[in-house]
This record gives C-alpha cells, sequence and structure tokens, in this order.
C-alpha cells in the first residue's frame, strides 16, 4: 500500500444546501467505486449535523486520484462547490497502515 493515496476531506455545507448535495454526490459513490484505481470510497453525514458529510477515500495512486478528479462531473462540481458549502473543503492526508478490507 505504499503507493496508496488516501485522504478523509470534511465538506461543510450550507444547511439549506445539506440535502442537495448528499442526493447529488451519492449517485456519485457507485460509479467512483467501480473506477480501476480506487480501494475505498466512503460518503458518511454526521449524525449531529447533517450538514456535514465525511469523505473517506483511498485511491491506489496519486496518479488514480488525479484522472477521479479530472472526470467531467468531477470538474462540474469543483467549479460550483461554493454554492452548496459554506467554506472550503478541509482535506486531511491519511497514510493505510493496515490492509483494505475491499482487497480481501
Amino acid at each position: 500500500m505504499s503507493d496508496a493515496y488516501g485522504f478523509i476531506l470534511k465538506a461543510k455545507t450550507r444547511p439549506e444546501k445539506a440535502e442537495a448535495f448528499k442526493a447529488m454526490f451519492l449517485e456519485h459513490v457507485a460509479g467512483s467505486r467501480e473506477e480501476p484505481g480506487c480501494i475505498e470510497y466512503h460518503m458518511l453525514q454526521d449524525e449531529e449535523d447533517p450538514s456535514l458529510f465525511v469523505f473517506y477515500e483511498v485511491w491506489a495512486s496519486k496518479a488514480a486520484l488525479d484522472v477521479h478528479s479530472a472526470l467531467p462531473h468531477m470538474k462540474a462540481f469543483f467549479d460550483v462547490r461554493m454554492d452548496y458549502l459554506e467554506r472550503d473543503f478541509e482535506v486531511q492526508r491519511i497514510r493505510m497502515l493496515s490492509p483494505s478490507s475491499a482487497l480481501r
């Protein structure tokens, strides 16, 4: 997993945009999981603050993430993300220390 590129991304939406954000991104989860470089891709919603979403993603490499980020629907979202968000994404890089359960 030395080349794996993992991160936790927090998306704090405007309260009135939380449901639209959730509906839009849930459609992308399954497709993202099918991409060749995707190892883990999870979308979570905070139980105490439903306008806070957390993404846990692990890609085979930074190059695989770059391919994902360049897809038309991801580029289109990135261009309008601040229509949904209170503040820009908070990204925390992580290193996987254990093997992915998705690789079993």
